[in-house]
Formats: structure tokens, C-alpha cells, sequence
């Protein structure tokens, strides 16, 4: 690997180089449901942090949180419908951690200047 010359190239390389982990993305995702008013649960619980079901015993959707999905590897932000469903908000299907972390946190900045805290 070459040395880096510049001032710019090592802060370049010192952002890179540092690892994202699972805990950033949630640590961000947090934020973002709280930047939009919403609980961090992606389904309603009640004070002991226990699951409310609805009559037929199904789950109840906490509508409009943003949650972590992982899979094949990957990641991407996921956002609660009405009825229990979900909807890919990242638009990117599963990344990898560091592409998520500056999505989300592009995202998160959106909102906070919409709201007014930027």
C-alpha cells in the first residue's frame, strides 16, 4: 500500500479505514426514528417491552419506523406500513455495512434540516 502525501489523502484513508459495524447502522437508525417523532420497536409492545397483538394474535405495526433488515450478507433500511408490510426506504436492496452507514446518515440529515436541527 502506498504512503499517503497529502494532508487530504491521510484523512481520506483514516475515514476509510475505520471499520463500520452493526452498532453504528443502529445507533443511526435510532436517530432517524427519532428525528421523525416514531418508537425505536418496529411493532407495538407494551411497558414491559412485551409484543401487543391484535384480535386475531397478529403483530401490530408501529407505522412509519425505520428498522435494520440483514440478509445475503448485507443490509438496507427498511420503514413500517399500516398494515405490517414494509417498504425498502434505501432503495438500494442489501449493502454492505459503510455504503448503509452514509446512506442512512445522508438521510438523517435531510430530516434534521427539514426540522430545523442542522
Amino acid at each position: 500500500m502506498m504512503k499517503p502525501d497529502s494532508k487530504l489523502e491521510k484523512e481520506a484513508l483514516q475515514r476509510w479505514s475505520n471499520k463500520i459495524t452493526k452498532e453504528h447502522l443502529i445507533s443511526t437508525v435510532w436517530r432517524i426514528n427519532a428525528a421523525l417523532g416514531k418508537p425505536q420497536d418496529p411493532w407495538k409492545v407494551d411497558g414491559r417491552g412485551k409484543p401487543i397483538r391484535d384480535e386475531n394474535g397478529g403483530l401490530i405495526a408501529n407505522e412509519g419506523v425505520v428498522y435494520l433488515a440483514g440478509a445475503y450478507g448485507g443490509w438496507k433500511l427498511e420503514q413500517m406500513s399500516k398494515g405490517g408490510g414494509s417498504r425498502d426506504l434505501s432503495s438500494t436492496g442489501y449493502v454492505p455495512k459503510r455504503q448503509l452507514y452514509e446512506l442512512a446518515q445522508m438521510y438523517l440529515l435531510g430530516l434534521e434540516t427539514r426540522n430545523g436541527n442542522s
